[in-house]
């Protein structure tokens, strides 16, 4: 069995996709995927000249759409979007640099109705970058629109 592609079950596109292969898939409880770090990547020029970091926010932005690649690969979720409800717990470990390739492991912990919640970790080389919990509502891709 070959695993899809994360732009088929995430709604995301460049340059906000931040997963770029699947590497593991459990349909409603867990994803692992991986995201490299080009240097050509527009925010390493501003964060921080002379010493690009990758922002935080977006570390943990990645762990979201890997956790949306587990939520999202259930039948019932089809036509929804998993959208923030909550960042918990969040700690830094190590910068990532460009170059480096973070290794994202998200496992859900439970969903009860439209809610979601989930907890993981993202690695550089095996060494802890980042770790989060993190929680979504499950809402209709036309309702969102608004």
């Amino acid at each position: 069995m070959s695993l899809p592609e994360p732009q088929d079950l995430l709604p995301h596109r460049e340059p906000f996709l931040l997963v770029d292969e699947i590497l593991e898939l459990v349909p409603g409880i867990s994803a692992r995927a991986r995201w490299t770090l080009r240097e050509d990547m527009a925010f390493f020029a501003g964060h921080f000249p002379g010493n690009p970091i990758t922002p935080g926010v977006l570390i943990v932005e990645s762990l979201a759409q890997t956790a949306g690649l587990a939520a999202m690969s259930l039948p019932e979720n089809a036509g929804r979007l998993a959208l923030f409800a909550g960042i918990e717990k969040v700690r830094f470990r190590r910068p990532v640099r460009p170059g480096e390739t973070l290794e994202l492991s998200m496992q859900m912990t439970r969903q009860r109705g439209p809610m979601g919640w989930a907890e993981g970790e993202a690695r550089v080389n095996g060494e802890l970058a980042c770790s989060a919990s993190l929680s979504f509502a499950f809402v209709d891709a036309e309702q969102a629109r608004g």
